[in-house]
């Protein structure tokens, strides 16, 4: 597979690894009904505001592997920086962590150095925190598409790549440039390609035209169109007649259908087609197992023609989405009427997203979709929405750097649970809550000791995490323990004022049994051997000894 290389990129490569592990500090509660409170919701709705690099890192202990689906609209990189909403990669922040990272080097980067140096940090925790059955979808233009494609595949793999979606945003064009610009783009990729299962998508005008006993249908030919790879030549166990009862139409005015003949009843091949001979899409034994869904028709040319019932209403989402609902100017009217002024110029509309949701998640489950590049909080508002539409249970995580993540991101959400618009033009709330937070302290200092200024229950979550890889759930009372994975018992010996000592007399606080013991404390005394006939590991605590 080719490689990308650009100015800096040995420098971001395994940056993520280095971002700091920070808190997230619970500043206020919202649900539709009773508005902001003290006390969380607890609700697995989540918005935070702070740089969303760091606060990617921050959800890694709770949500590592969790994410079903992934919608981000990053900066698209046109070089129009009056356009803060989406094109703004010279933000003041983003230079300021480039030349933390990247060096005095990031002086000399072009604008697309800078915006592969950003995104490489934030789509390899994107793809830790992704679902082995989930899928990363990706708003872009053609501004940096094909470095997106490369970053993607490198990290996601090329094999886990999806689909390239085209999105018509504008169908007039933008009358700029040698050719109007009407679209935009979505990137699809997957966690793991074998296990991953998007839905189908509502046809338009969805509606049955034909009934019968079972229910609703609609007719689909099963004469296979592709004649030039499917004839009868190279296939010819898909060439074989049915028979049809033509004098006798039913309420539909639809003809029965058999696989063996019967006196009177019309013999039917699949039509000739430039000369070759068309064949089936199903062999003769699956027609006779699904004999009952099977039907004939004449049609307007007097040609009597076979049909399978279609019992379905949905069909595979294409790669090119042309709808009037996600147009550009749609996402924009859409935030005026929410927020009551225009504040980006084009959000992306909700139904655009919507749409995805539809793909990437399932109603039954509590998927978690998460937004890292929230922006005027479209997605979370997608997720209401369906939620509220199907009675699903979907759970959103946003992130939000800018300092407008309260004013307009949490914002937009509140009035879309609680409902908005005035007179004619009331818009019913979707209902919903969701837990506010601002990214807090790092759990280590700048000489990776302890920061013992976090509580202590951020830490213990933290380390739980780090050992197991799984989300900390309080265990017992039992004093010091943290809890017991795959018979592999923790214990956090931590007093925030002392140094603690692992030794004969605090291994009668290990009251839990398991086969092996890992612990932290500050010292050791117990002697190796017998360490080693007991199985336990001993982990010392980084702290700065200084201070006590």
């Amino acid at each position: 597979m080719p490689t990308l290389h650009w100015i800096g990129k040995e420098k971001v490569i395994n940056h993520h690894q280095d971002v700091p592990y920070r808190v997230l500090e619970h500043k206020y509660g919202f649900t539709a009904d009773k508005g902001e409170q003290t006390e969380p919701i607890d609700c697995g709705n989540k918005i935070i505001h702070g740089d969303n690099l760091e606060a990617l890192k921050s959800l890694l202990p709770e949500y590592e592997g969790k994410i079903k689906c992934i919608y981000i609209d990053p900066p698209y990189n046109t070089g129009n920086e009056s356009w803060v909403y989406n094109d703004n990669v010279n933000h003041p922040k983003i230079k300021k962590w480039l030349g933390e990272v990247v060096g005095k080097e990031s002086e000399d980067l072009t604008r697309h150095d800078k915006w592969l140096c950003m995104m490489y940090p934030r789509l390899k925790l994107l793809h830790k925190l992704l679902a082995n059955d989930g899928a990363i979808f990706i708003s872009i233009d053609e501004n940096e598409i094909m470095h997106l494609q490369h970053l993607c595949s490198e990290i996601f793999g090329l094999s886990n790549y999806v689909a390239t979606l085209t999105v018509i945003v504008k169908p007039e064009g933008r009358r700029y440039g040698f050719f109007a610009k009407t679209h935009e783009y979505i990137l699809v990729f997957s966690k793991n390609k074998s296990e991953l299962q998007l839905n189908e998508i509502q046809t338009e005008g969805a509606e049955y035209k034909y009934f019968d006993n079972n229910g609703g249908f609609n007719l689909k030919g099963l004469r296979n169109r592709n004649v030039k790879s499917f004839n009868s030549t190279n296939r010819p166990n898909l060439r074989y007649p049915f028979y049809v009862n033509s004098e006798n139409p039913d309420s539909n005015d639809l003809f029965e259908v058999s696989i063996e003949p019967k006196k009177g009843w019309l013999e039917v091949f699949a039509s000739t087609v430039d000369g070759l001979e068309s064949v089936w899409r199903w062999g003769r034994e699956k027609s006779m197992k699904q004999k009952n869904d099977l039907v004939a028709r004449l049609g307007a040319d007097r040609e009597i023609r076979i049909f399978q019932k279609e019992r379905r209403l949905t069909q595979t989402a294409k790669t090119t989405w042309d709808n009037k609902n996600f147009h550009s100017i749609t996402g924009t009217r859409e935030l005026r009427n929410i927020l009551g002024k225009s504040v980006f110029e084009f959000p992306k509309p909700e139904m655009l997203i919507r749409q995805i949701l539809n793909i990437g998640t399932n109603k039954n489950r509590k998927d978690i979709v998460l937004d890292s590049f929230a922006g005027s909080g479209t997605t979370a508002h997608a997720v209401l929405n369906l939620n509220k539409k199907d009675g699903g249970n979907r759970k959103f995580i946003l992130l939000e750097m800018e300092d407008y993540a309260n004013d307009i991101t949490a914002e937009r959400v509140k009035r879309a649970s609680k409902g908005y618009g005035t007179n004619k033009d009331i818009v019913e709330g979707t209902g919903g809550s969701f837990d506010y937070y601002e990214l807090g302290l790092p759990l280590f200092d700048k000489d990776q000791n302890l920061n013992e200024k976090v509580a202590l229950e951020k830490i213990k979550e933290y380390i739980w995490f780090s050992e197991t890889r799984t989300s900390y759930i309080e265990p017992n009372a039992e004093k010091h323990f943290l809890g017991k994975k795959d018979e592999s018992v923790y214990y956090f010996l931590y007093e925030k004022d002392r140094l603690t000592t692992l030794d004969y007399d605090s291994l009668e606080l290990v009251q839990t049994k398991g086969e092996q013991y890992i612990i932290y404390a500050d010292n050791c005394l117990l002697p190796k051997e017998f360490m080693a006939k007991k199985n336990i590991i001993f982990k010392k605590i980084p702290r700065d000894i200084t201070r006590f």
